[in-house]
């Protein structure tokens, strides 16, 4: 643990099971949240969306963002709160326009496989409604809850922006990374500014811990890895511990497989999120001693309910038994998950 902490950092730590976590400690029962836990299993959460009448318009809409942030603590009493946004604010921000398609998901445009990135106006006023949802949240926020804050990592928010949208395979930013290295790591500088403006104001909001999602990290060969998730995530971790060096930083290089360890290791992040397809005992013993880690739980076992989540249950906290472990999900809560699973497995790791 950080024993150099200030002593109002210390009063946090006693209070705030999740802080402490990822300070170093490892308590009997450890604490939980769900990666996506606002948002569409919940069916407050769906009467409100409908209410506004869309994805972005509940984004920009701080009072009501702040209501989704809250909604899954009332129900469920995680032990940390996730900021409700989306991790397209960035190149929204970065002059791009975003939109949602109803059934299909995020459009940007101009697309920056076509038009070069000095076309775009940037208007970083476009983060302040976020961190108004911030201060927001925080007021009404229980003092044992930890807040978090996130924002997307470079690599996989570039997929986005040079595509235009969502795709399976990523082709359009790998094909650039691979031609036009020049030009795509103009783009990640650019984003990597962008996302240290962005989690620093979420800081000075509020929040008290960032996560940083590489949620396509493993759509790409080891060196470009490298290059495009390892280097880039060490860029915003040193330059936001310049500038807030007392705030955990988790990394969540998803399908990063046995690049995990290189990444935890390489990159300064904090705490590192595992993702359900890595064996808990392998991560254990490749990760640095003493690393906090976050998740490993299969969504679909979560859905599944009954033993299939207790067994997974059982075999993450064996494999973690001597590591500063966080309960979560291996990637984001889905859409169909009954609300009575999440309350057993909730009631599971804390009998």
């Amino acid at each position: 643990m950080r024993f150099d902490a200030p002593a109002s950092r210390n009063d946090s730590l006693a209070v705030k099971p999740l802080l402490a976590v990822l300070d170093g400690a490892r308590p009997a029962v450890p604490p939980m949240w769900l990666m996506r836990q606002a948002g569409r299993y919940l069916p407050e959460y769906r009467a409100l969306r409908a209410e506004k009448g869309g994805f972005l318009e509940l984004v920009y809409d701080s009072e009501a963002a702040a209501e989704v942030t809250l909604q899954p603590l009332r129900r469920f009493g995680f032990d940390g709160a996730i900021l409700f946004s989306d991790i397209l604010i960035v190149p929204y921000a970065m002059g791009q326009d975003l939109w949602f398609e109803a059934g299909e998901g995020p459009r940007l445009a101009p697309i920056l496989d076509q038009t070069d990135l000095s076309a775009l106006k940037p208007d970083f006023s476009r983060f302040e409604a976020v961190y108004e949802t911030v201060r927001r949240v925080k007021a009404a926020l229980d003092p044992a809850v930890t807040f978090l804050g996130f924002a997307g990592s470079p690599w996989t928010v570039a997929t986005y922006m040079v595509a235009g949208q969502g795709s399976k395979d990523h082709g359009a930013a790998r094909r650039m990374a691979y031609q036009q290295p020049d030009r795509f790591a103009a783009l990640i500088d650019a984003i990597v500014d962008a996302t240290v403006t962005y989690l620093s104001g979420q800081i000075d909001a509020g929040v008290e811990a960032v996560q940083l999602f590489d949620s396509w990290a493993g759509s790409l060969a080891p060196h470009q890895f490298q290059r495009w998730v390892i280097e880039p995530n060490k860029a915003i971790v040193e330059r936001l511990k310049a500038l807030h060096p007392t705030i955990p930083i988790i990394g969540f290089p998803k399908g990063a497989g046995a690049k995990l360890a290189d990444y935890a290791i390489q990159t300064g992040v904090d705490a590192v999120g595992v993702d359900e397809t890595i064996d808990p005992h392998w991560a254990n013993q490749a990760l640095p001693k003493g690393m906090p880690v976050q998740g490993n739980l299969d969504p679909l076992a979560l859905i599944a309910g009954g033993r299939a989540v207790e067994e997974a249950v059982d075999t993450i906290r064996a494999a973690f038994a001597d590591r500063p472990h966080i309960m979560n999900l291996g990637h984001g809560i889905l859409p169909d998950t009954p609300i009575a699973h999440v309350e057993a497995l909730i009631s599971y790791v804390r009998q």
